[in-house]
């Protein structure tokens, strides 16, 4: 090289150390040269930012023992304090990143210097950032500019513009934060590839267990990851990942931290990663198939209540639900058990909620689909026992609604009502079946039978209760008025049911029909459809149960819940946006209709092969309730200690009936189901070992002007 190069070059570094030593101390002297006051505004503005904005956190979700059952999270992190990490990771990662590290003020003039000298050389500006300055870069990428691709490319642009500003705030971060306090924030926020993020998650994933539990291999390994994640796979590369965690071992012994001969004997073992390497799982998909629909009802309910998506994802919080594991497994048993999981084209769903005067828990949900994305493994993500999915209605069930409404207009249970073979409804019209008037051209009376010509021409509304025959609800319906009967479907929980329009989904002002531009309810009232009574619209299985258990207390609504308690990252309680309960009607007329339902299960009731298949004996409500076309079935019943609803109903996308009998459940032409079947099967089932241990309670006493008027 000629003299007069050389003499060049040493003199460009010396201006390159010049230019570093006097943009570094700015922030120190208080000059203003090179960067402007407002520049130096700006850092220091986000320094603060910095030391004062969290990382994202993983919320967990757990059961109603604290139990953890699922994880919300895009970056997959959980923060430890210094004293949850072991000595020998923080002593790997200062060896391999920042010898320095408790000598420098934020910068490493040295390194600096050094790594100025090389760069001015190669034409390069990398190396020489401290572990400082490396949190900075990363608090910057993953936390401030997380949601801002153009901030993460900025903050990670190879010039001397952002290595200064780099330098200078991690400078300011040094005069407010502790040595321990920035190792500490600096291994919770660095990644260690794909969506885990800090030491915790890291030692969970690659090695199933925690950061204070570490060994000198296993903290080398992760601490020789840091700078490059991905091409440091360990999973993907061993024997990279293997070179390089010795490395660190080696340079652990030049920083006094190790002897040579311990170093020799760390670097002949194997990585002894976890297999497979994974994170915790996320989402509800993750938390299994089994309590996946438990977990979206959760995160629905949630963003529904004053929380959005990513809040969840990020905030760390902890979310006690009232899951209850047990009576989940005892219904998902009972729910395959009478329908497959593998039935093509049938869904059996159940919802089971604590009857209470201020509050209406959420115990389990479940359906014989497991939940994921699995279609081939007939796994769905559509949430079928808690939104509004049985697209063919609950059938007879809401035989129950025209009995409360006919309660609150002065009748009695045991009041005697009209049951004939056939009936034309004159007063009410459409719905199927119909008939033409004789009368008003275009006009359409309503017509229907029985489901056969065994029932007598009257009986007490007790008994058609349990019986249930169809002309006596609609000849009911009359006398007490369809809008009063909608009102109490909606008064005694079919709420969001209610809502939807008669395809089961949010009205559309822009559909060509109007049956699908407004509410079951509007339509229902609006068009004098005296069909309501027998369940033809589309309900949700979990609304249907808390019907039952507002029946079961004392007609105290409450919208059900799944959530018991939120605490935030710091354990500060966090409430949900929760409507308070409401009393829907009267408590003696609650008490009677409880009392009135109590027969279905009895020697004449329809329920009643189901309930001693299981031996069941203790007082309950019940009500069974089967579609026209035997698309669906349904059974909603409570005791005082549990309310569920079970609806089995066509999930496929062919509009057939639903054969039980002859066979497995199965699509027909015909169908054969009924509510006393399947569904009330089922409910007998998980309801029996759900009582098992809970001593009997006897049904409430009935006033007299709700016997017999």
């Amino acid at each position: 090289m000629r003299r007069s190069d050389c003499i060049a070059k040493l003199a460009g570094l010396c201006l390159v150390a010049g230019l570093l030593l006097a943009g570094l101390a700015l922030p120190v002297v208080g000059a203003a040269g090179l960067v402007s006051n407002r520049m130096g505004d700006q850092v220091a503005a986000t320094s603060v930012s910095l030391v004062n904005t969290p990382p994202p956190l993983m919320s967990t979700i757990t059961d109603k023992d604290g139990v953890p059952f699922a994880y919300l999270y895009d970056q997959y992190r959980v923060l430890t304090p210094s004293d949850k990490v072991a000595q020998v990771m923080k002593d790997a990662l200062i060896s391999a990143e920042d010898r320095r590290f408790y000598e420098h003020n934020g910068v490493d003039w040295l390194a600096t210097l050094r790594a100025a000298m090389r760069n001015q050389s190669s034409g390069s500006v990398q190396g020489a950032s401290t572990i400082t300055q490396q949190y900075v870069k990363n608090h910057l990428v993953h936390v401030l500019e997380r949601d801002d691709k153009g901030g993460q490319v900025k903050a990670q642009e190879q010039t001397l513009a952002r290595k200064l500003r780099e330098a200078r705030i991690a400078m300011h971060v040094e005069s407010q934060l502790t040595k321990d306090e920035i190792l500490t924030r600096y291994l919770d926020v660095v990644p260690f590839g794909g969506t885990i993020y800090g030491i915790a998650a890291a030692s969970q994933a690659y090695f199933e267990t925690t950061p204070d539990r570490l060994t000198v291999p296993q903290a080398a390994m992760l601490a020789g990851m840091v700078n490059s994640p991905t091409f440091l796979d360990p999973e993907a590369r061993p024997d990279k990942a293997v070179d390089r965690r010795n490395v660190v071992i080696d340079l652990m012994v030049a920083n006094n931290k190790l002897s040579p001969e311990q170093a020799e004997v760390y670097k002949r073992e194997p990585l002894g990663l976890a297999t497979p390497v994974r994170p915790l799982p996320t989402g509800c998909v993750g938390s299994g198939p089994e309590v996946g629909f438990f977990c979206s009802y959760v995160v629905n309910y949630l963003t529904e209540n004053g929380f959005d998506l990513d809040q969840l994802k990020t905030g760390g919080y902890t979310i006690e639900t009232t899951l209850d594991r047990t009576l989940t497994q005892q219904a998902k048993q009972a729910a395959e058990a009478q329908v497959p999981k593998t039935t093509p084209g049938i869904a059996n769903t159940a919802a089971v909620v604590k009857p209470g005067r201020d509050r209406h828990e959420v115990v389990a949900l479940v359906a014989s689909r497991d939940y994921g994305l699995k279609k081939e493994e007939f796994q769905t993500q559509f949430d079928l026992p808690s939104a509004v999915e049985n697209k063919f209605g609950a059938g007879s069930v809401y035989k129950v609604f025209t009995a409360a409404a006919a309660l609150e207009k002065g009748m009695g249970i045991e009041t005697v009502i009209q049951t004939p073979n056939s009936y034309v409804s004159r007063v009410f019209r459409g719905g199927a079946p119909s008939c033409p008037s004789t009368g008003e051209q275009a006009t359409y009376w309503y017509c229907l039978s029985n489901h056969d010509s065994s029932y007598p021409p009257q009986m007490t509304l007790k008994h058609a209760l349990a019986t249930s025959p169809n002309t006596g609800f609609v000849i009911l319906e009359e006398k007490v008025g369809l809008d009063a009967v909608v009102d109490m479907a909606s008064r005694l929980g079919m709420r969001e049911t209610m809502s939807t329009n008669i395809a089961g989904v949010q009205p559309d002002p822009s559909a060509e029909r109007q049956d699908l531009r407004v509410s079951q309810a509007d339509f229902y009232k609006s068009a004098g459809n005296a069909s309501f009574t027998l369940g033809p619209a589309p309900t949700s299985t979990l609304e249907l149960a808390n019907v039952a258990a507002t029946l079961a207390s004392g007609g105290s609504w409450c919208r059900p819940t799944p959530i018991r308690r939120i605490t935030d990252r710091y354990g500060k309680e966090v409430r949900a946006e929760e409507p308070p309960c409401e009393q829907v009607v009267e408590e003696a007329l609650a008490n009677a209709m409880v009392v009135g339902l109590s027969e279905d299960d009895q020697e004449r009731g329809t329920a009643a092969a189901a309930a001693k298949q299981f031996n069941w004996t203790r007082p309950a409500l019940g009500k069974t309730g089967t579609t026209e076309e035997y698309k669906s079935a349904a059974y909603l019943g409570a005791t005082p200690d549990y309310a569920g609803a079970v609806q089995v109903f066509n999930d496929g996308t062919t509009p057939k009936g639903i054969c039980v009998n002859g066979g497995p459940p199965r699509l027909c032409e015909e169908g054969d189901i009924y509510g006393g079947t399947l569904p009330a099967r089922t409910w007998f089932d998980f309801m029996s070992k759900a009582h098992a241990n809970l001593p009997e309670k006897p049904l409430p006493a009935v006033e007299p002007r709700y016997r017999l008027p």
